[in-house]
């Protein structure tokens, strides 16, 4: 199969512009639950302009009653990243120095299951103080990652895009 890189600029840009309203296009998943992950894949689309069509286990939105659990769902999310073999982006969980912008990390705030979808939006550094994040439903730009209380947090970062 042949793979695309990520466009990490074009996902940060999406973010730029659409960190603090809602693009139309995608259904806004506040009152449902949170927009957070719905957001992050809209982002990770916008770097790779790329869908994976598999119903149950591939990653797409045409609508609201026609997606994918990945494509809003944080722990359906990480398992499509990180087991992709096929069409659509692919993405390792890794060590903070091997972040770059248009990364995705994952947050836990309770003990049972990460409920929190962020893109890196700046690094610094190699600090959790050098992170800079969007996000939705806690609508957030160029926020410090260290601004959040959890339990747990994950990085992924993307390596490539299968098409």
């Amino acid at each position: 199969m042949k793979t695309k890189q990520y466009n990490r600029k074009d996902a940060v840009q999406y973010a730029t512009k659409w960190a603090f309203k809602r693009n139309p296009r995608y259904y806004n998943f506040d009152n449902v639950g949170g927009d957070c992950t719905s957001f992050i894949s809209q982002c990770i689309y916008a770097g790779c302009n790329v869908m994976n069509y598999k119903k149950y286990i591939g990653w797409y939105y045409n609508s609201v009653n026609d997606r994918t659990a990945s494509w809003s769902g944080v722990e359906y999310l990480y398992q499509f990243l990180t087991t992709n073999k096929g069409i659509g982006p692919r993405a390792v969980k890794t060590e903070i120095s091997q972040l770059q912008i248009g990364d995705i990390i994952q947050l836990k705030f309770m003990p049972e299951r990460f409920s929190h979808s962020l893109i890196i939006v700046d690094k610094k550094g190699n600090s959790l103080d050098d992170i800079y994040i969007a996000t939705h439903t806690d609508d957030s730009f160029h926020r410090q990652l260290t601004t959040y209380s959890y339990q747990d947090i994950r990085f992924l970062h993307i390596l490539e895009i299968g098409i």
